[in-house]
């Protein structure tokens, strides 16, 4: 199948992380369950890491962020938002606006984007159950 990480995931690892672990064999071992499927990276989501490296409360804080990012983005294709995505985006958009259940719109664009791919998505492993409300969407958790 395949998965798209969502940043939910990376925030979960980055904490399951030992600090020092910004070597690819540490960073991708914590997604070992989904080692064998291809993964994308929506661009929302890595604007979302960068935040991360530009609000990191250290210059070494921000460093090992941006190396993991780095690492991912290695392993990772990131997806951009083009007009296909915009149309699933909105279909989704409108029929969780019907049923009362507005969802925030990047995570939207993290379904959208996986829904297009006809992949899962990457969550954290306190579950983002809004993911769960989007039919057709398949959704996977990250294991410590």
């Amino acid at each position: 199948m395949g998965v798209v990480i969502d940043t939910s995931a990376l925030v979960a690892a980055e904490r399951l992380a030992p600090p020092d672990a910004i070597s690819a064999d540490a960073w991708t071992s914590l997604f070992s369950s989904t080692a064998d499927q291809p993964a994308a990276l929506p661009a929302i989501v890595y604007a979302e890491l960068l935040v991360g490296v530009e609000l990191a409360n250290s210059a070494r804080r921000a460093a090992a962020r941006r190396t993991r990012i780095d690492v991912l983005t290695a392993h990772a294709s990131i997806i951009e938002f083009d007009a296909d995505i915009a149309q699933i985006w909105a279909r989704l958009f409108a029929t969780m606006n019907r049923a009362g259940r507005a969802l925030p719109a990047n995570d939207l664009a993290v379904a959208a984007t996986a829904i297009h791919l006809g992949y899962a998505v990457l969550v954290g492993p306190s579950d983002e159950k809004h993911f769960r409300a989007i039919e057709g969407l398949t959704v996977e958790t990250l294991r410590g």
